[in-house]
Protein backbone atom coordinates (compact mmCIF):
# COMPACT_ATOMS: atom_id res chain seq x y z
CA UNK A 1 0.00 0.00 0.00
CA UNK A 2 1.21 3.21 -1.40
CA UNK A 3 2.28 6.05 1.39
CA UNK A 4 3.81 9.61 1.03
CA UNK A 5 7.31 9.22 2.48
CA UNK A 6 6.14 12.26 4.87
CA UNK A 7 3.72 10.21 6.12
CA UNK A 8 5.41 7.07 6.76
CA UNK A 9 8.83 8.73 8.32
CA UNK A 10 6.61 11.14 10.47
CA UNK A 11 4.73 8.03 11.95
CA UNK A 12 7.55 6.06 12.21
CA UNK A 13 9.36 8.84 14.28
CA UNK A 14 5.71 9.16 16.59
CA UNK A 15 6.12 5.23 17.57
CA UNK A 16 10.02 5.18 17.92
CA UNK A 17 11.59 4.80 20.88
CA UNK A 18 13.13 8.68 21.56
CA UNK A 19 17.21 8.33 22.87
CA UNK A 20 15.96 11.22 25.63
CA UNK A 21 13.62 9.52 28.28
CA UNK A 22 12.81 13.00 28.93
CA UNK A 23 10.86 13.74 25.06
CA UNK A 24 8.92 10.21 25.91
CA UNK A 25 7.83 11.73 29.07
CA UNK A 26 6.88 14.63 27.39
CA UNK A 27 5.00 12.89 24.56
CA UNK A 28 2.71 10.69 26.80
CA UNK A 29 2.37 14.23 29.07
CA UNK A 30 0.71 16.06 26.07
CA UNK A 31 -1.22 12.65 24.84
CA UNK A 32 -2.92 12.42 28.28
CA UNK A 33 -3.19 16.41 28.67
CA UNK A 34 -5.17 16.60 25.56
CA UNK A 35 -7.43 13.32 26.41
CA UNK A 36 -7.63 14.67 29.89
CA UNK A 37 -8.71 18.02 28.67
CA UNK A 38 -11.21 16.72 26.01
CA UNK A 39 -12.98 14.19 27.58
CA UNK A 40 -13.66 16.88 31.10
CA UNK A 41 -14.87 19.47 28.16
CA UNK A 42 -17.19 16.59 27.00
CA UNK A 43 -18.42 15.53 30.50
CA UNK A 44 -18.78 19.29 31.87
CA UNK A 45 -21.04 20.20 28.47
CA UNK A 46 -22.84 17.05 28.76
CA UNK A 47 -24.00 17.83 32.39
CA UNK A 48 -25.14 21.36 31.44
CA UNK A 49 -27.06 19.86 28.86
CA UNK A 50 -28.43 17.55 30.61
CA UNK A 51 -29.30 20.44 33.23
CA UNK A 52 -30.95 22.47 30.23
CA UNK A 53 -32.94 19.02 29.22
CA UNK A 54 -34.30 18.58 32.87
CA UNK A 55 -35.71 22.81 32.66
CA UNK A 56 -37.09 22.38 29.30
CA UNK A 57 -38.57 19.08 29.79
CA UNK A 58 -38.76 18.55 33.60
CA UNK A 59 -39.86 21.82 35.31
CA UNK A 60 -41.60 23.26 32.50
CA UNK A 61 -43.67 20.09 32.32
CA UNK A 62 -45.27 21.60 36.04
CA UNK A 63 -44.37 25.42 35.53
CA UNK A 64 -46.59 27.22 33.06
CA UNK A 65 -44.56 28.73 30.35
CA UNK A 66 -47.05 31.93 31.05
CA UNK A 67 -49.52 33.19 33.14
CA UNK A 68 -52.00 36.42 33.20
CA UNK A 69 -53.39 36.83 37.05
CA UNK A 70 -56.14 39.80 37.39
CA UNK A 71 -54.81 42.53 39.89
CA UNK A 72 -57.99 42.70 41.49
CA UNK A 73 -61.04 39.93 41.34
CA UNK A 74 -62.01 37.83 38.63
CA UNK A 75 -62.31 37.17 34.91
CA UNK A 76 -66.17 38.78 34.00
CA UNK A 77 -66.01 36.83 30.83
CA UNK A 78 -63.59 33.38 31.75
CA UNK A 79 -64.75 31.52 28.37
CA UNK A 80 -64.15 35.02 26.05
CA UNK A 81 -61.18 35.49 28.17
CA UNK A 82 -59.49 31.82 27.47
CA UNK A 83 -60.83 31.75 23.33
CA UNK A 84 -58.86 35.35 22.87
CA UNK A 85 -55.43 33.61 24.76
CA UNK A 86 -55.58 30.42 22.88
CA UNK A 87 -56.36 32.27 19.02
CA UNK A 88 -52.97 34.11 19.94
CA UNK A 89 -50.20 32.97 17.75
CA UNK A 90 -47.85 30.34 19.25
CA UNK A 91 -50.66 29.49 22.03
CA UNK A 92 -50.57 25.49 22.32
CA UNK A 93 -53.05 25.01 25.63
CA UNK A 94 -54.59 27.33 28.25
CA UNK A 95 -56.41 26.90 31.39
CA UNK A 96 -58.00 28.59 34.22
CA UNK A 97 -56.33 28.42 38.05
CA UNK A 98 -56.64 30.17 41.07
CA UNK A 99 -53.55 30.92 43.62
CA UNK A 100 -54.02 30.46 47.25
CA UNK A 101 -51.22 30.70 50.28
CA UNK A 102 -52.03 28.86 53.02
CA UNK A 103 -50.39 26.60 55.82
CA UNK A 104 -51.19 23.12 55.66
CA UNK A 105 -52.19 21.31 58.92
CA UNK A 106 -51.86 18.03 60.28
CA UNK A 107 -51.93 17.43 63.93
CA UNK A 108 -48.51 19.14 65.71
CA UNK A 109 -47.49 19.49 61.84
CA UNK A 110 -47.57 22.76 60.12
CA UNK A 111 -46.30 22.95 56.29
CA UNK A 112 -46.74 26.66 54.26
CA UNK A 113 -47.61 26.01 50.50
CA UNK A 114 -48.85 27.81 47.58
CA UNK A 115 -51.67 26.25 46.49
CA UNK A 116 -52.97 25.59 42.57
CA UNK A 117 -56.62 25.25 42.20
CA UNK A 118 -57.08 23.93 38.78
CA UNK A 119 -59.38 22.36 36.40
CA UNK A 120 -58.22 18.98 36.22
CA UNK A 121 -59.88 18.57 32.34
CA UNK A 122 -57.76 21.73 30.49
CA UNK A 123 -55.01 21.62 33.40
CA UNK A 124 -53.08 18.73 30.51
CA UNK A 125 -53.24 21.10 28.20
CA UNK A 126 -50.60 23.19 29.58
CA UNK A 127 -48.96 21.57 32.19
CA UNK A 128 -48.61 17.34 32.97
CA UNK A 129 -48.42 16.99 36.36
CA UNK A 130 -50.04 13.66 36.20
CA UNK A 131 -47.37 12.06 34.73
CA UNK A 132 -45.64 12.65 38.15
CA UNK A 133 -48.30 11.30 40.22
CA UNK A 134 -46.20 8.44 42.44
CA UNK A 135 -49.21 7.25 45.16
CA UNK A 136 -52.99 7.92 44.94
CA UNK A 137 -54.63 9.18 41.41
CA UNK A 138 -54.79 12.34 39.62
CA UNK A 139 -58.54 11.67 38.75
CA UNK A 140 -60.06 11.49 42.30
CA UNK A 141 -59.19 15.26 42.07
CA UNK A 142 -62.74 16.31 41.93
CA UNK A 143 -65.22 19.29 42.42
CA UNK A 144 -66.79 19.47 45.87
CA UNK A 145 -65.06 16.63 47.20
CA UNK A 146 -62.55 19.05 49.24
CA UNK A 147 -59.63 16.82 47.61
CA UNK A 148 -55.81 17.77 47.52
CA UNK A 149 -52.54 16.61 45.79
CA UNK A 150 -49.51 17.22 47.47
CA UNK A 151 -45.90 17.14 46.67
CA UNK A 152 -44.20 13.87 48.41
CA UNK A 153 -41.66 16.29 50.57
CA UNK A 154 -44.75 18.42 51.97
CA UNK A 155 -46.43 14.62 52.83
CA UNK A 156 -43.08 13.28 54.36
CA UNK A 157 -43.06 17.03 56.93
CA UNK A 158 -46.89 16.30 57.85
CA UNK A 159 -46.45 12.63 58.38
CA UNK A 160 -49.68 11.85 55.97
CA UNK A 161 -50.36 9.70 53.66
CA UNK A 162 -52.83 8.73 50.71
CA UNK A 163 -56.69 8.66 52.14
CA UNK A 164 -55.10 10.23 55.21
CA UNK A 165 -57.32 14.04 56.24
CA UNK A 166 -55.06 17.37 57.07
CA UNK A 167 -56.44 20.91 57.50
CA UNK A 168 -56.21 23.87 55.09
CA UNK A 169 -55.65 26.83 57.44
CA UNK A 170 -56.82 30.28 55.22
CA UNK A 171 -56.46 33.92 56.73
CA UNK A 172 -59.45 35.85 57.11
CA UNK A 173 -59.99 39.73 56.05
CA UNK A 174 -59.50 42.05 59.26
CA UNK A 175 -62.35 43.00 61.41
CA UNK A 176 -61.51 46.78 61.92
CA UNK A 177 -58.49 46.65 64.56
CA UNK A 178 -59.23 43.16 65.39
CA UNK A 179 -57.62 40.16 64.10
CA UNK A 180 -59.82 36.89 63.07
CA UNK A 181 -58.94 33.49 63.36
CA UNK A 182 -57.34 31.85 60.62
CA UNK A 183 -60.50 29.60 58.60
CA UNK A 184 -59.56 25.87 58.81
CA UNK A 185 -61.11 23.74 55.89
CA UNK A 186 -60.79 20.02 56.14
CA UNK A 187 -59.16 18.45 52.98
CA UNK A 188 -58.54 14.67 51.96
CA UNK A 189 -55.15 13.56 50.27
CA UNK A 190 -55.62 11.97 47.42
CA UNK A 191 -52.46 11.83 45.66
CA UNK A 192 -48.74 12.24 45.88
CA UNK A 193 -46.59 13.32 43.45
CA UNK A 194 -42.87 13.74 42.80
CA UNK A 195 -40.14 15.41 40.48
CA UNK A 196 -37.37 15.30 42.47
CA UNK A 197 -36.62 19.10 43.03
CA UNK A 198 -38.05 22.30 45.09
CA UNK A 199 -41.81 21.85 43.74
CA UNK A 200 -42.03 18.85 45.74
CA UNK A 201 -41.96 20.40 49.19
CA UNK A 202 -43.66 24.01 47.66
CA UNK A 203 -46.68 22.95 45.64
CA UNK A 204 -50.13 21.50 46.05
CA UNK A 205 -52.97 21.07 43.83
CA UNK A 206 -56.69 21.21 44.27
CA UNK A 207 -60.24 21.53 42.49
CA UNK A 208 -61.05 24.91 40.95
CA UNK A 209 -64.68 24.78 42.47
CA UNK A 210 -63.39 24.16 45.77
CA UNK A 211 -61.47 27.30 45.81
CA UNK A 212 -64.36 29.34 44.02
CA UNK A 213 -66.33 28.31 47.10
CA UNK A 214 -63.72 28.86 49.42
CA UNK A 215 -62.83 32.54 47.93
CA UNK A 216 -66.62 33.45 47.14
CA UNK A 217 -65.83 33.55 43.55
CA UNK A 218 -67.36 33.31 40.41
CA UNK A 219 -64.58 32.74 38.20
CA UNK A 220 -60.99 32.10 38.34
CA UNK A 221 -58.69 35.27 38.34
CA UNK A 222 -55.57 33.92 36.36
CA UNK A 223 -55.14 31.85 33.03
CA UNK A 224 -52.18 29.82 32.29
CA UNK A 225 -51.56 29.14 28.92
CA UNK A 226 -48.59 26.82 27.01
CA UNK A 227 -46.49 28.12 24.16
CA UNK A 228 -44.47 26.23 21.43
CA UNK A 229 -41.26 28.44 21.98
CA UNK A 230 -40.47 28.94 25.23
CA UNK A 231 -38.06 31.09 24.97
CA UNK A 232 -40.90 33.56 23.62
CA UNK A 233 -43.25 33.06 26.55
CA UNK A 234 -42.40 36.53 28.04
CA UNK A 235 -42.83 38.11 24.46
CA UNK A 236 -46.11 36.47 23.51
CA UNK A 237 -47.56 36.70 27.36
CA UNK A 238 -46.90 40.59 26.97
CA UNK A 239 -48.37 40.24 23.40
CA UNK A 240 -51.68 38.66 24.87
CA UNK A 241 -51.79 41.02 27.99
CA UNK A 242 -51.70 44.11 25.52
CA UNK A 243 -54.83 42.32 23.53
CA UNK A 244 -57.63 41.91 26.45
CA UNK A 245 -58.46 44.96 28.29
CA UNK A 246 -58.13 43.84 31.95
CA UNK A 247 -55.76 45.19 34.41
CA UNK A 248 -53.22 42.11 34.72
CA UNK A 249 -50.10 40.97 36.03
CA UNK A 250 -48.24 39.44 33.50
CA UNK A 251 -45.50 36.30 34.64
CA UNK A 252 -44.03 34.01 32.26
CA UNK A 253 -41.12 31.15 33.53
CA UNK A 254 -38.44 33.15 32.29
CA UNK A 255 -39.26 36.19 35.10
CA UNK A 256 -39.55 33.40 38.02
CA UNK A 257 -37.13 30.29 36.57
CA UNK A 258 -35.40 32.40 33.92
CA UNK A 259 -32.57 32.54 35.80
CA UNK A 260 -31.74 29.00 35.66
CA UNK A 261 -31.56 29.03 31.78
CA UNK A 262 -29.28 32.12 32.25
CA UNK A 263 -27.06 30.49 34.34
CA UNK A 264 -26.68 27.10 32.60
CA UNK A 265 -25.51 29.00 29.11
CA UNK A 266 -23.06 31.13 30.98
CA UNK A 267 -21.83 28.07 32.61
CA UNK A 268 -21.45 26.26 28.99
CA UNK A 269 -19.93 29.59 27.95
CA UNK A 270 -17.27 29.44 30.40
CA UNK A 271 -16.56 25.90 30.49
CA UNK A 272 -15.84 25.91 26.50
CA UNK A 273 -13.31 28.73 27.24
CA UNK A 274 -11.68 27.56 30.58
CA UNK A 275 -11.28 24.12 29.16
CA UNK A 276 -9.62 24.70 25.76
CA UNK A 277 -7.28 26.38 27.93
CA UNK A 278 -6.60 23.08 29.39
CA UNK A 279 -6.25 21.58 25.45
CA UNK A 280 -3.98 24.77 24.76
CA UNK A 281 -1.55 24.52 27.70
CA UNK A 282 -1.41 20.43 26.66
CA UNK A 283 -1.07 21.40 23.00
CA UNK A 284 2.26 23.62 23.93
CA UNK A 285 3.71 20.11 25.40
CA UNK A 286 3.44 19.22 21.64
CA UNK A 287 5.48 21.90 20.58
CA UNK A 288 8.22 21.12 23.44
CA UNK A 289 8.28 17.15 22.59
CA UNK A 290 8.90 18.15 18.69
CA UNK A 291 11.32 21.08 19.24
CA UNK A 292 12.92 18.04 21.50
CA UNK A 293 12.27 15.54 18.74
CA UNK A 294 13.97 18.09 15.64
CA UNK A 295 17.24 18.63 18.17
CA UNK A 296 17.47 14.72 18.62
CA UNK A 297 16.98 14.30 14.68
CA UNK A 298 18.95 17.01 13.55
CA UNK A 299 21.37 14.39 11.48
CA UNK A 300 18.60 12.95 10.70
CA UNK A 301 17.21 15.92 8.67
CA UNK A 302 20.33 16.83 7.40
CA UNK A 303 20.63 13.45 5.64
CA UNK A 304 17.41 13.70 4.01
CA UNK A 305 17.75 16.72 2.78
CA UNK A 306 21.10 15.22 1.22
CA UNK A 307 18.90 13.00 -0.51
CA UNK A 308 16.47 15.65 -1.82
CA UNK A 309 14.03 16.45 0.61
CA UNK A 310 12.33 19.32 0.30
CA UNK A 311 11.35 21.57 3.19
CA UNK A 312 7.97 20.74 3.01
CA UNK A 313 8.54 17.12 3.12
CA UNK A 314 10.25 17.96 6.21
CA UNK A 315 7.47 20.36 7.60
CA UNK A 316 4.93 17.51 6.87
CA UNK A 317 7.13 14.94 8.77
CA UNK A 318 7.11 16.60 12.06
CA UNK A 319 3.29 17.55 11.70
CA UNK A 320 2.38 14.47 11.21
CA UNK A 321 4.29 12.68 14.29
CA UNK A 322 2.20 16.40 16.34
CA UNK A 323 -0.66 15.24 14.53
CA UNK A 324 -0.35 11.71 15.48
CA UNK A 325 -0.17 12.53 19.43
CA UNK A 326 -3.31 14.51 19.24
CA UNK A 327 -5.19 12.30 17.44
CA UNK A 328 -4.77 10.03 19.37
CA UNK A 329 -5.12 12.26 22.72
CA UNK A 330 -8.45 13.67 20.99
CA UNK A 331 -9.77 9.97 20.50
CA UNK A 332 -8.89 8.69 23.75
CA UNK A 333 -10.46 11.83 25.44
CA UNK A 334 -13.68 11.79 23.16
CA UNK A 335 -14.10 8.16 23.97
CA UNK A 336 -13.11 8.37 27.34
CA UNK A 337 -15.57 11.55 27.95
CA UNK A 338 -18.31 9.96 25.99
CA UNK A 339 -18.38 6.69 28.41
CA UNK A 340 -18.39 8.96 31.67
CA UNK A 341 -20.90 11.42 30.14
CA UNK A 342 -23.24 8.56 29.14
CA UNK A 343 -23.28 7.13 33.04
CA UNK A 344 -22.70 10.01 34.80
CA UNK A 345 -25.79 10.20 36.32
CA UNK A 346 -25.44 6.57 37.60
CA UNK A 347 -21.50 7.02 38.58
CA UNK A 348 -22.27 10.22 40.64
CA UNK A 349 -25.26 8.67 42.77
CA UNK A 350 -22.90 5.03 43.43
CA UNK A 351 -20.60 8.37 44.98
CA UNK A 352 -23.39 9.80 46.98
CA UNK A 353 -24.19 6.41 48.15
CA UNK A 354 -20.50 5.69 49.24
CA UNK A 355 -20.43 9.18 51.18
CA UNK A 356 -23.80 9.16 52.01
CA UNK A 357 -24.44 12.69 51.07
CA UNK A 358 -26.14 14.56 48.54
CA UNK A 359 -24.49 16.89 46.03
CA UNK A 360 -27.75 18.56 44.76
CA UNK A 361 -30.48 18.88 47.17
CA UNK A 362 -33.85 19.28 46.40
CA UNK A 363 -35.16 21.85 48.70
CA UNK A 364 -32.86 23.99 47.04
CA UNK A 365 -32.18 23.15 43.44
CA UNK A 366 -35.02 21.76 41.17
CA UNK A 367 -34.13 18.34 40.32
CA UNK A 368 -32.08 16.38 43.21
CA UNK A 369 -29.95 14.67 40.95
CA UNK A 370 -26.90 14.92 38.46
CA UNK A 371 -28.68 14.69 34.86
CA UNK A 372 -26.74 14.12 31.54
CA UNK A 373 -27.37 14.40 28.03
CA UNK A 374 -24.72 13.39 25.56
CA UNK A 375 -24.67 15.10 22.21
CA UNK A 376 -22.67 12.98 19.56
CA UNK A 377 -22.25 16.14 17.27
CA UNK A 378 -21.10 18.09 20.65
CA UNK A 379 -18.44 15.89 20.83
CA UNK A 380 -17.26 15.13 17.19
CA UNK A 381 -16.84 19.14 17.31
CA UNK A 382 -14.81 19.08 20.47
CA UNK A 383 -12.28 16.53 19.52
CA UNK A 384 -12.06 17.94 15.89
CA UNK A 385 -10.98 21.85 17.79
CA UNK A 386 -8.71 19.89 19.69
CA UNK A 387 -7.18 18.52 17.13
CA UNK A 388 -6.67 21.20 14.96
CA UNK A 389 -5.24 23.04 17.62
CA UNK A 390 -2.73 20.24 17.62
CA UNK A 391 -1.77 20.44 14.61
CA UNK A 392 -1.91 24.35 14.81
CA UNK A 393 1.02 23.89 17.25
CA UNK A 394 3.10 21.83 15.21
CA UNK A 395 3.99 24.55 13.15
CA UNK A 396 6.57 26.35 14.59
CA UNK A 397 8.71 23.30 15.14
CA UNK A 398 7.97 21.88 12.00
CA UNK A 399 9.00 24.91 10.45
CA UNK A 400 12.48 25.03 12.23
CA UNK A 401 13.29 21.55 11.29
CA UNK A 402 13.01 22.43 7.30
CA UNK A 403 15.44 25.51 8.29
CA UNK A 404 18.57 22.79 9.57
CA UNK A 405 21.47 23.09 7.33
CA UNK A 406 22.90 19.88 6.46
CA UNK A 407 26.48 21.15 5.81
CA UNK A 408 26.89 22.78 9.58
CA UNK A 409 24.76 19.64 10.90
CA UNK A 410 27.40 16.75 9.03
CA UNK A 411 30.67 18.74 9.70
CA UNK A 412 30.97 19.56 5.77
CA UNK A 413 31.67 23.83 5.54
CA UNK A 414 31.01 25.96 2.75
Amino acid sequence: MYRPLSLFIGLRYSNAKHKNKFVSFISIASILGIALGVAVLIVGLSAMNGFEKALRDQLLSVVPHGELEMVNGSFNDLQGTLKQVRSYPGILGVTPYITLNGLLQKDNQTKALQIRAISPDTESNVTQIEQYIKAGDWSLLAAGERSIILGKRVAEKLKVSVDDSLYLLLPQNQAGNRLKAPRSIRFKLVGLFEMGGQLDGALGFIHIEDAKQLLAMKNANAIAFKVDNVLDAQKIARGIAYRLSSYLYIKSWITSQGYLYQDIQMVKSLMYVILLLVVAVACFNIVSTLVMAVNEKRCDIAILKTMGASKWMLRLIFIVQGAFNGFVGCLLGAIFGTYIAVNLTQIIEKFEAVIGHKFLSGDIYFIDFLPSQVDYMQVLLIALIAFLMSVLSTVYPAWRASNIQPAQELGYSH
